[in-house]
């Protein structure tokens, strides 16, 4: 008997609950495959890897979090851009209940570690390729600002400086889990790079 067909998309998202909660060594193919409703050696015949899994469910994420940032930083005035920016990354940290956290900041504590656990070589450059995303995105934004009178610095350099805080802010996440602390941190930031507001 044949097993049945899975809907890979409703898979991918489950299993990305389940990593982003509870970590790549954390989480089983044996829970996502009961959660997803199929059969354990089918994810196998699949993915081939919990690790392939794993970096097929965070291209999904990936791709989902930069369009909702793509629209974020797209209209608006330069300020209003940045603050939504930071708010959009703010949101994504304390999602969830409790609060999961930056699912990238997550899986990179996860490199390096014992041999057959965690994640390798291959996630380390999934995690790099999405935060230089994130970095050009928040760049051209700050190269439309220039364009537009709003920012007379690098726009390079600035979107570097940013997205290094938002990095930060998911560490501070973690540690305190103070949202008012975070949103001051990143209005301070917008305020550094562009000048207060009036």
């Amino acid at each position: 008997m044949r097993p049945r067909e899975f809907d890979h998309d409703d898979v991918l998202r489950i299993a990305f609950e389940q990593f982003w909660r509870k970590g790549v060594r954390g989480t089983s193919l044996s829970d996502i495959a009961r959660d997803a409703g199929v059969q354990r050696g089918s994810l196998y015949n699949a993915f081939g890897s919990k690790e392939a899994l794993f970096l097929a469910a965070y291209e999904r994420y990936a791709s989902e979090y930069l369009s909702s940032l793509q629209k974020v930083l797209g209209s608006g005035t330069l300020r209003a851009r940045l603050t939504a920016y930071f708010d959009a990354a703010i949101k994504n940290f304390r999602s969830g209940s409790p609060p999961r956290g930056c699912p990238t900041t997550r899986g990179l504590m996860e490199l390096g570690s014992a041999e057959g656990e965690g994640l390798d070589e291959n996630a380390r450059q999934a995690f790099a390729d999405l935060v230089a995303r994130i970095t050009g995105l928040v760049q051209n934004a700050l190269a439309d600002g220039v364009k537009r009178g709003e920012f007379n610095g690098d726009p390079a350099t600035a979107a570097l400086h940013i997205v290094t805080v938002t990095r930060g802010l998911a560490v501070l996440e973690r540690a305190f889990g103070d949202e008012a602390q975070l949103r001051k941190i990143a209005k301070h930031t917008v305020d550094l790079v562009l000048g207060k507001s009036r």
